[in-house]
């Protein structure tokens, strides 16, 4: 008894130890899929040394300030082209590098008040995120839709407006809206164009309900993956590394790709390195 005490205690003793010398790593997300993702990696992260606390973030917006600031070592929720945007707002010490690819999010056109692309009509009401990253790539899938055509050399990398549409056959008027509104504001617009994660967060499965989508092989998947980011100085630092190792997993692509929360809304951006 006295001996199985004593390796009790030694046992005890040693992850107390483990514990104590664990680095702290503090990384922000948005709720689905991104912390979602990000907490199945504590237990795995927790085995390279690292205790992993994940901070839900309702307003995304303060995620990289936050990251800039030292209070998270880094953050999961954007695609490179709102990185750059925020670089170029911030000085040099405050800039953040794009680390890690994980999983891109397709743009959906949804039914508003019309359940069909076929139904509609001069002058309908269309529903537009009302960011410059967000609204350019909403009015590329409108465009692919055969709805719009917009100004010759227009893409990913090249911002365009409402106001820059080169043809509107159909006379078509957009709501600019916060691209987390824009599902609430449904029932006021004829269609809506609706990012994956607030599809999903308002019960939509974006590969059944969406009436015309960005497609997983196309020119926005490689634009709008989302990574993990951390700031220029910590680029190479021992914790990415951590980070990449357990992130670029087939237990994370296959979490990815069977949970039914995700309904098809969420696609991995990365491939699994051989062993």
């Amino acid at each position: 008894m006295k001996k199985l005490l004593a390796l009790v205690l030694t046992l005890v003793l040693i992850l107390t130890a483990v514990s104590a010398f664990a680095e702290k790593l503090v990384i922000g997300g948005t709720s689905t899929p991104h912390v979602v993702i990000l907490n199945q990696l504590v237990d795995d992260m927790k085995a390279l040394g690292y205790e992993l606390e994940v901070k839900d973030f309702v307003e995304w917006v303060l995620l990289n300030p936050s990251t800039s600031d030292g209070d998270l070592q880094a953050n999961y929720f954007q695609h490179l082209p709102y990185l750059s945007d925020y670089n170029a707002s911030v000085s040099a010490d405050k800039q953040l590098v794009a680390v890690i690819p994980v999983h891109y999010e397709p743009l959906g056109l949804y039914a508003g008040t019309k359940t069909s692309l076929d139904a509609i009509a001069e002058g309908d009401k269309i529903a537009v995120p009302n960011d410059a990253t967000n609204g350019t790539r909403a009015l590329l899938l409108l465009q692919d839709a055969g709805l719009i055509k917009l100004p010759e050399g227009s893409g990913p990398s090249t911002p365009v407006t409402v106001k820059e549409i080169a043809e509107n056959p159909m006379n078509l008027k957009f709501e600019e809206l916060d691209a987390a509104l824009i599902p609430a504001a449904r029932p006021d617009v004829a269609f809506a164009v609706i990012n994956g994660n607030n599809a999903l967060l308002n019960g939509l499965n974006p590969q059944k309900d969406a009436l015309f989508i960005e497609p997983a092989d196309g020119e926005a998947a490689k634009t709008y993956t989302n990574y993990i980011v951390v700031r220029a100085a910590d680029e190479k630092a021992p914790f990415v590394e951590a980070l990449r190792s357990v992130v670029q997993t087939q237990k994370i692509k296959d979490f990815i790709l069977n949970n039914p929360d995700f309904a098809g809304g969420v696609i991995p951006s990365f491939e699994v390195p051989a062993e």
